[in-house]
């Protein structure tokens, strides 16, 4: 095959050859041409990362629908369906070979069930924390988790600190002692929100899986519990699958896109974002879970609660700040998917 050769011109971009019949051409693409590319790609990941935050934000509203099924069933319907989605999902995408090999490696397979069982702790504690009228807990617990992701890289990873880190982490403890005292005791659904996805975020990175088969390859190891349970359900008569009202069978079965959809809007925003961008997008989820708790579900929220809640924000804007500072600073971050 003949290759045909052309001057490039000087302010051109070199993208490789283009096929065209059985010839290959270089394609010149003009600068102006490849930064409007990229804003628009920018764009696009800004949307769907605020999309992926902002639903994960409002999910109490979908599982307050589910109040007359209990948490369990609710959870073992979520690894059911969620696999189910993942599974389409990383076939429609042509990931089914990397699946398969990662699924073969023992050490990623012990890795991925510690990590699924991170997710089910966190994932039951939620769903239970909103059933119960605790929704506040639960979006405090989210609000700290940058900074228990922080700590665990300290203790695990052998991280260092850097000073805005350690006001940061200061602050958030601060606020979380004075949530224990006005309590009477741990916030305890505060406390297993954030360690459960705090580990399980540290497992995700030393595990180094790709995002989509990941969750697919976690979910799938917590299937034959769900399904057991579900059977056994099932069998005694209980369950509301088949015996509920058709529209609480539904919510049922949309539990695993409610799971999958936001996961592939956020990995969508971390290929075409910085860090700094997520960094800060982050607190939408908790944010709208604290709007939702206070004018929407009434929950009560003293004035102790405002200064623990306060200290914690500021911890975070501090920890914002060394995030841009650290981003600008470095070298460039690779975007990949959680």
């Amino acid at each position: 095959m003949r290759r045909l050769c052309r001057r490039i011109p000087q302010r051109g971009v070199w993208e490789g050859p283009l096929r065209i019949d059985d010839r290959s051409v270089p394609v010149v693409r003009e600068p102006a041409v490849l930064s409007r590319r990229d804003v628009s790609d920018s764009r696009r990941g800004l949307v769907h990362g605020i999309a992926a935050y902002f639903l994960w934000g409002i999910a109490p509203m979908f599982w307050k629908l589910l109040r007359d099924v209990s948490w369990v069933e609710i959870l073992a319907h979520r690894v059911v369906w969620g696999v189910i989605a993942f599974g389409a999902i990383t076939a429609a995408v042509g990931a089914g070979p990397v699946l398969r090999e990662a699924a073969r490696d023992r050490g990623t397979l012990a890795a991925m069930a510690l990590s699924g069982a991170m997710l089910a702790a966190n994932w039951g504690t939620f769903i239970w924390a909103v059933a119960s009228g605790h929704i506040l807990d639960a979006s405090l617990g989210y609000f700290i988790i940058p900074l228990i992701s922080v700590g665990l890289g300290m203790l695990v990873l052998g991280e260092r600190l850097r000073r805005l880190q350690w006001i940061a982490i200061a602050a958030a403890a601060a606020g979380v002692a004075i949530q224990t005292w006005y309590a009477g005791g741990l916030p305890w659904i505060s406390i297993v929100v954030a360690v459960s996805f705090g580990v399980y975020g540290l497992i995700r990175k030393v595990a180094r899986v790709d995002s989509l088969v990941g969750s697919t390859l976690e979910t799938a190891l917590l299937v034959p519990v769900a399904a057991v349970y579900l059977a056994v359900l099932a069998h005694r008569g209980g369950g509301q699958l088949g015996h509920a009202a058709t529209g609480t069978q539904l919510l049922l079965l949309s539990t695993g896109a409610v799971t999958a959809v936001p996961l592939l809007l956020f990995n969508s925003a971390a290929r075409r974002l910085p860090l700094s961008t997520l960094g800060f997008l982050q607190y939408l989820g908790p944010t709208c879970q604290f709007i939702l708790a206070i004018g929407v579900y009434g929950e009560p929220f003293a004035a102790e609660q405002l200064i623990a809640f306060g200290l914690i924000w500021v911890g975070l804007a501090v920890f914002s700040v060394d995030l841009v500072r650290a981003s600008r600073a470095g070298p460039p971050v690779s975007r990949t998917g959680r």
